[in-house]
């Protein structure tokens, strides 16, 4: 029999690259999706047809019960989140309830309806926020910085006391910055390469942004999805860093996205105080090495790989 997943969150980025993934390996997908007046399935809809979907709310515990009573899965994967830091701000008690809450709902219902699921836990390096050490490990503390990490945190925390109290196998995946050609235009990565094409395409004349030297640990999100997975195929739960061990600046984003259509960002790039968050992270870079030795994991998609392959996608788009 095939195994069953249930994925929270599967319109996002990387609720559509996982649904791929397992329906390669044979699983039956299950997607949670919220009841709303126009379907938002654009990430997913080359494979619309072979998930069966569930709907379900994070806010709603009635309803998670009920998404696991029909579905019945073997691994849970909650990817499900209020996930952009800068709404977290105008929206703090919002990001709280999906984002932590929301955790601890799910777990809830596991533990009622189906409590022999494995469940992964979609936890963020911004928890470590305001960093203590470089890079960072899964022994490095949390210092959060935005009610997003705030509530990434709790929802971090919630995961290892259900597995500590319950025996649970309920796992945390610390996912550092991954991107795609599917990532929301309203992340900086994608606004960059959404308006590389529009300038080259002749759609624009300029780029506005925050900081240019905030750095990040960037990865492909198709390479992050199959660590989750691996995470759950071993014989005891534990809690993993996924990143690339290696940084860069928006700075640099910016070099390679517009240099690969052979201009300039200076030319373009304009600095907007509204783009600045209240509180920036410091310098968020990942030791994977836990991830390689056990997992047998490690990132296939360079930088250059990564931005370029955005750069490409959006002038498909548009063109």
């Amino acid at each position: 029999m095939a195994k069953k997943a249930l994925i929270t969150g599967i319109t996002g980025q990387d609720g559509s690259y996982l649904a791929e993934y397992l329906l390669d390996l044979g699983y039956d997908v299950y997607g949670m999706v919220r009841r709303s007046s126009t379907e938002n399935l654009e990430r997913i809809d080359h494979i619309k047809n072979d998930i069966e979907f569930v709907q379900a709310d994070l806010l709603d515990q009635a309803s998670l019960d009920k998404a696991l009573d029909i579905s019945q899965p073997d691994e849970i994967y909650n990817l499900a989140a209020q996930s952009f830091v800068p709404t977290s701000w105008s929206q703090p008690v919002l990001t709280g309830q999906f984002t932590g809450l929301g955790v601890t709902r799910i777990l809830e219902s596991l533990r009622q309806v189906c409590p022999e699921a494995k469940f992964y836990q979609a936890s963020s390096s911004e928890m470590f926020g305001k960093v203590r050490e470089v890079p960072q490990t899964e022994m490095t503390p949390f210092h959060p910085r935005s009610p997003y990490a705030v509530a990434k945190t709790y929802g971090h925390h919630i995961t290892v006391n259900n597995r500590e109290s319950f025996g649970l196998f309920a796992v945390s995946g610390i996912l550092f910055n991954h991107e795609s050609p599917r990532r929301g235009r309203e992340f900086v990565t994608r606004k960059i390469t959404d308006g590389v094409a529009r300038i080259k395409l002749g759609l624009s004349k300029e780029l506005a942004l925050g900081t240019l030297d905030a750095e990040r640990d960037w990865g492909f999100a198709g390479d992050y999805v199959k660590a989750m997975h691996l995470m759950l195929q071993q014989d005891e739960p534990d809690d993993f860093v996924v990143a690339t061990g290696t940084t860069h600046s928006v700075r640099q984003f910016l070099e390679v996205a517009f240099g690969h259509v052979g201009l300039n960002y200076e030319d373009y790039v304009t600095q907007d105080p509204r783009f600045m968050r209240p509180a920036e992270v410091d310098q968020l870079i990942g030791d994977n090495s836990k991830a390689k030795r056990i997992l047998g994991w490690e990132p296939k998609v360079s930088f250059e790989q990564l931005v370029t392959m955005m750069v490409d996608s959006d002038l498909e788009l548009l063109g």
